[in-house]
């Protein structure tokens, strides 16, 4: 998921969730409206309700023309008169007025209310849950009770407040042993607010509809500018440094937002790469003389040794002249020295050319060679050293192959160096070559001391050393290491403390020798 993706989702997120908390907190608000119109609307009815009761109580009841849908009451007294022309007239007290009204009420669908009471004359008049809890309430001093309850047609408003016994009621009331002030029962009206739900859900589906939209505007906003401003830019900056430091790594920005933190960025990300252009070519500077001296360092191993060797066969060149020079006359004794002379010079031509060849300082240069040759010379480089170690060469190369001849003579010095310094006592020293499919196998195995198994990982370290001071530099195999990376090759060392060495080198088999310089070398200098 790419970083215009999460920063989409994480501001719409936002915004829903904003507009989640908005939408919660208007519906909240919504329904406390709604439950506040509806207790108010309640109580002004519950007044107008007490004042047409304490009407109809004051003027002692009302009396109404008997017809069909006028019924007399059975529960008071004196509930029919009859005029003196027939007309019969039924009366009715405030509880049957309330009762009619809330009849009417509740057709329209406004409201509906009721008388109720704990002892109630009229059973119809029993209470229902809600109202037995109210009613025991207001035995506690409460003033009225209101609570939301639902139906099967929706949420309703239950409002209940206390009907006091004033003095008009005794009429019909003291007879029930109440007084003036006593809480005779209850009005319980009840409003329904499936109206007021219908707004609310209306109000909230708008709320959500303009979230949705708001949410996707803002996300093609915020998309187009995200891309614009950070996106692209970081997209050019990451194909930048993908490309560094073998391609162009330029990168182009927009002129009119150079000055911001990205364009900061990539204006740091051009100078950052000028200093490491810089700083690498220090380091390969610093690197290749630190090969070239560890190069001279095995150069003066060598040297120290050979010239021990050089100086034997001088002496006998020397006294083959001297008695020369004593016998000038005599044919057969020059006839017999002058191929000795010869032979010995040649000797020490040979080792003298290997030493000017191997202390030669030269760019990575590939060319098709013999590399079984070049092993071979290598160790007849050595060969002073091999007193008491049995060297066994088993190189399987026929063909030439195209490689670095310096990098590999200071591969095969280094690590036969390093081998018969770990037999000081004599052993074996095995050379092998082979080539697989792709690949050129080199290994060099002794049978020394071996590689304590805490150290192996940091063989190739440069300045790693387990030898004396004066003994080596630390340097060997980290250049071994180094070169052989630099041929696109690849080495490998497993060792047993007490049971030998093995070096593994791999190199490809390559014998088209296209890339005559592995890398820019123009300033190679002799120290």
């Amino acid at each position: 998921m790419n970083l215009t993706i999460k920063f989409i989702i994480a501001i719409s997120a936002i915004i829903f969730l904003s507009y989640g908390f908005l939408l919660y907190q208007t519906s909240h608000l919504q329904n406390e409206l709604v439950m506040g119109q509806a207790r108010q609307q309640a109580r002004i009815l519950y007044k107008q309700i007490i004042l047409t009761r304490q009407w109809v109580s004051d003027h002692q009841g009302l009396f109404l023309v008997k017809t069909a849908g006028v019924l007399e009451n059975p529960y008071l007294h004196d509930s029919v008169i009859r005029a003196d022309d027939g007309t019969v007239f039924v009366k009715r007290n405030p509880a049957m007025v309330t009762r009619e009204l809330s009849e009417y009420a509740a057709q329209t669908g406004f409201c509906w209310f009721r008388i109720t009471s704990l002892k109630p004359v009229n059973p119809v008049n029993s209470p229902d849950e809600i109202e037995r809890a109210a009613l025991a309430q207001f035995e506690q001093g409460v003033a009225e009770f209101d609570t939301v309850s639902d139906t099967p047609e929706g949420r309703v408003h239950r409002y209940i407040a206390p009907l006091m016994v004033q003095e008009s009621c005794l009429s019909c009331h003291a007879e029930h042993g109440y007084k003036i002030g006593d809480i005779r029962g209850a009005l319980s009206i009840s409003v329904p607010l499936s109206w007021a739900d219908k707004v609310i859900l209306k109000n909230n589906a708008t709320i959500f509809k303009y979230a949705f939209f708001s949410v996707l505007a803002v996300a093609l906003a915020l998309t187009f500018l995200f891309n614009k401003l950070v996106a692209r830019r970081i997209a050019r900056l990451s194909r930048a440094m993908d490309n560094y430091p073998d391609q162009n790594y330029d990168v182009i920005d927009d002129k009119h937002l150079v000055s911001d933190e990205i364009g900061r960025l990539i204006s740091d990300f051009g100078d950052l790469c000028t200093r490491l252009d810089q700083a690498q070519k220090n380091l390969d500077k610093t690197m290749q003389q630190a090969f070239y001296n560890e190069k001279m360092a095995s150069l003066g191993q060598l040297t120290a040794g050979i010239a021990h060797e050089i100086n034997n066969p001088l002496g006998g060149l020397l006294n083959c002249v001297k008695t020369m020079q004593e016998e000038p006359e005599n044919v057969e004794l020059h006839a017999r020295y002058m191929p000795l002379l010869e032979k010995g010079l040649r000797r020490i031509e040979h080792i003298m050319r290997q030493l000017l060849n191997f202390g030669r300082k030269a760019p990575l240069t590939f060319s098709k060679v013999d590399i079984d040759e070049i092993i071979r010379e290598c160790f007849e480089l050595l060969e002073y050293k091999l007193k008491n170690i049995y060297l066994k060469l088993d190189l399987a190369l026929k063909d030439s192959y195209c490689i670095d001849i310096e990098a590999l003579r200071q591969i095969i010095v280094n690590i036969g160096l390093n081998a018969i310094q770990a037999m000081p006592d004599g052993g074996n020293l095995t050379v092998t070559t082979r080539r697989t499919s792709t690949r050129l196998i080199i290994k060099i195995q002794d049978s020394g001391t071996g590689i304590d198994p805490t150290i192996v990982d940091k063989i190739f370290d440069p300045f790693f050393t387990t030898k004396d001071v004066g003994e080596g530099t630390g340097l060997g195999l980290a250049v071994s290491y180094s070169l052989v990376n630099q041929m696109n090759g690849s080495i490998e060392v497993s060792s047993q403390a007490g049971q030998g060495t093995l070096f593994t080198i791999s190199l490809p088999a390559t014998q088209d020798c296209v890339i005559h310089s592995s890398r820019e070398n123009t300033n190679h200098t002799e120290p």
